[in-house]
């Protein structure tokens, strides 16, 4: 139980503290908390609707399943926890900040859903759970925050912005989990599928994180 949990949670905790050290003027840790716990506490919802999906319908089709019941569920779910409890605080404030907090939430999400799986399945599996699955929620996050970042800094082009936080998680997400079920060879595919999207979203953060230089005070700057 220890080891699931400490397997399940380690990743998510590496991924969140490396976005977090990256950030020009660190958020508050108390905050931070608070999204990584409501990320996770979105689960617990998020499989009861999926449970009875399942128990209701077969023969899904895979496209169905990768995009509608799974992608599109969770990063609505994060998407909505991020509009709900943290767009219109007064901590998010700069580009990054939506990097951070998004990411949080997607990490708590990661962790808890690592968790389970480890305890029904094995902690054999930890490292390829820390590989894939936990390293993409990353990536969704950090995609997501950095749209929802310009859609708080840049108030013509709001409604533009907070679309694409949603959409493009989504679709990416919908792309991933349709290579798991429904394509073979997915590791192959999978790992390039990954590495592309990691370019992306690390170009986004660092943009991100340039775009508040221009607009901070030179004491702030590390």
């Amino acid at each position: 139980m220890i080891a699931a949990l400490s397997a399940g949670i380690a990743p998510a905790v590496a991924f969140m503290t490396f976005i977090y050290l990256r950030d020009r003027i660190t958020e508050p840790i108390w905050l931070i908390a608070r999204m990584f716990v409501a990320g996770a506490l979105i689960v617990l919802p998020i499989m009861f609707i999926q449970y009875g999906i399942h128990a209701e319908l077969d023969n899904i089709p895979n496209i169905i399943e990768a995009f509608l019941f799974s992608a599109f569920m969770e990063e609505f779910f994060k998407w909505f926890m991020f509009m709900f409890l943290i767009y219109q605080h007064e901590e998010f404030d700069n580009h990054y900040d939506g990097i951070v907090y998004a990411s949080a939430i997607s990490l708590g999400f990661a962790s808890l859903e690592n968790v389970f799986y480890l305890l029904s399945n094995g902690i054999e599996f930890a490292w390829m759970r820390a590989l894939y699955p936990v390293s993409s929620h990353a990536l969704f996050g950090i995609i997501m925050g950095y749209y929802l970042g310009k859609a708080k800094m840049n108030s013509k082009y709001k409604r533009r912005y907070l679309t694409i936080a949603f959409l493009l998680p989504f679709l990416l997400h919908g792309i991933y989990n349709y290579i798991l079920l429904g394509l073979n060879q997915f590791i192959i595919i999978l790992s390039i599928f990954l590495a592309g999207v990691w370019v992306f979203a690390i170009y986004r953060l660092k943009h991100a994180r340039t775009y508040d230089i221009r607009f901070l005070p030179d004491k702030f700057i590390k």
